[in-house]
């Protein structure tokens, strides 16, 4: 007679430290669990709440200004610098950890209007409506030993006087060149007292510059005689112009895709194009109620953050047509200026109440270091909320954000006004000769026309 023995090693149970997690078998065959997809889904319920739960993305605020923070820098060589200008000329270098001012630049005379480091993080590049350009060294041992900071005044290395006042600043991603903004672009060399090169398509205003991450010969300026303008460094005069309905208050390019950038217009939407074919927004990200101020990319490309003027911020996806996320504070009023940190982990914001705000830029993120346990917890969350997202449930309530009642009747009043126009146009397009009314798609209805 034959006996059959269940036989196994020790090795396959036992624990190596009592520290160590006891090992279960399972098996995995799903005629054994009639319920898993039921579990599965709770779970996911689960998950949602407890997002919702501790969704708390307010860090601090940084107070020092004495007036409304209208330009901000962030220092690529230190992660918890940030520079910040403010109304009344004042300029700050704060550390992000400490939220404590490191060090102060006084000096101009009005508004400060552009601000942008060089690519090592040692130059500080400033201008205003005061009509000059200032450098600054950045002091390095202060952001490195900030225990004794106390909020120390530093001294331009060299101050540059021009003919007119600046409206935005920007420095070359890769090289020493930096551009500058008002009543035409002008291109600088550090080293010099007068630009090196200037640009000008047209009388009116240009408000802000933004250098190419791919090509440091590419710039885009957003102008208010609602234009989008293309420079090249390479050639004598500007390359291509695209002019909008209402004008662009600042633009962005995505690091990861440079040949793709993002306008925060004056019409509560941000448009992203790709610049090699202007005629057409790729996509429209909707969702603010009053003016998009200014906009800034995440270091990974896929989201960027926008500040408008009705008193929020918002996250956006690279592809979404809607924000994921929008943070506001009873005290927070206009924002004029966003950026994420180069880790891609916060958001500062700086707005008329002469704050700057430290955010989260995933609201319910757990701050410090996460066990493996915890991390793949959290892994696992995400995964079952990203598959039962389409169920209403789950959808409805990672969806759903609190809104303070201005900006809720706002967007109620703005959608309302949207369909009418829609409704308007419909009629319109029934009582006329058929063709003579061709459906435009909303993606080139705010688009006039692109010069070269």
């Amino acid at each position: 007679m034959r006996v059959k023995v269940i036989s196994r090693s020790t090795d396959e149970f036992t624990r190596e430290r009592s520290q160590d997690l006891q090992k279960v078998f399972r098996n995995y065959d799903p005629a054994l669990r009639s319920q898993e997809k039921a579990v599965e889904y709770t779970r996911a319920l689960n998950a949602a709440k407890l997002e919702k739960i501790f969704a708390k993305p307010f860090i601090g605020a940084m107070n020092g200004h004495i007036d409304a923070v209208s330009c901000m820098a962030k220092n690529p060589n230190h992660l918890k610098a940030i520079f910040s200008g403010s109304m009344d000329g004042d300029i700050r270098l704060w550390d992000i950890a400490a939220r404590k001012t490191v060090c102060q630049f006084p000096g101009h005379q009005g508004a400060v209007r552009g601000l942008t480091t060089s690519t090592e993080g040692d130059l500080l590049v400033s201008c205003g409506v005061d009509c000059t350009v200032r450098l600054w060294k950045v002091p390095m041992l202060k952001m490195v030993d900030t225990s004794d900071h106390n909020g120390d005044n530093s001294q331009p290395s060299a101050v540059y006087t021009w003919k007119h006042a600046f409206w935005g600043a920007d420095h070359q991603w890769d090289g020493n060149l930096f551009a500058t903004v008002g009543a035409q672009v002008d291109i600088w060399d550090p080293d010099r007292s007068e630009p090196i090169n200037s640009f000008e398509w047209g009388k009116d205003t240009v408000l802000s510059v933004r250098f190419d991450p791919g090509d440091c010969n590419i710039l885009i300026t957003s102008g208010s005689d609602r234009s989008l303008t293309l420079y090249d460094l390479r050639m004598s005069s500007p390359a291509r112009k695209l002019i909008m309905k209402t004008r662009c208050n600042s633009v962005c390019w995505n690091p990861r895709e440079p040949m793709n950038f993002t306008a925060a217009n004056e019409d509560t939407n941000c448009y992203s194009f790709d610049a090699r074919r202007l005629d057409e927004a790729k996509i429209v990200h909707k969702g603010h109620v009053s003016a998009v101020m200014d906009i800034d990319y995440s270091p990974t490309g896929r989201e960027f953050v926008t500040g408008s003027y009705d008193r929020t911020v918002r996250i956006f996806n690279y592809l979404g047509d809607h924000s994921r996320e929008i943070y506001h504070t009873k005290r927070m009023q206009r924002v004029f200026c966003v950026k994420y940190t180069y880790d891609g982990t916060y958001l500062v914001s700086g707005s008329d109440d002469t704050n700057l705000r430290l955010w989260k830029s995933k609201a319910s993120e757990q701050l410090g270091v996460l066990l493996p346990r915890e991390r793949k917890k959290q892994e696992y969350q995400d995964a079952l909320k990203e598959r039962y997202k389409h169920l209403p449930e789950v959808k409805r309530i990672v969806r759903h954000r609190h809104l303070p009642k201005p900006i809720y009747k706002a967007a109620n009043l703005r959608r309302t006004m949207i369909e009418a126009e829609n409704r308007k146009e419909e009629r319109r397009r029934k009582h006329s000769a058929p063709g003579s009314m061709p459906v435009q798609p909303f993606r080139k209805r705010r688009i006039i026309k692109e010069v070269e």
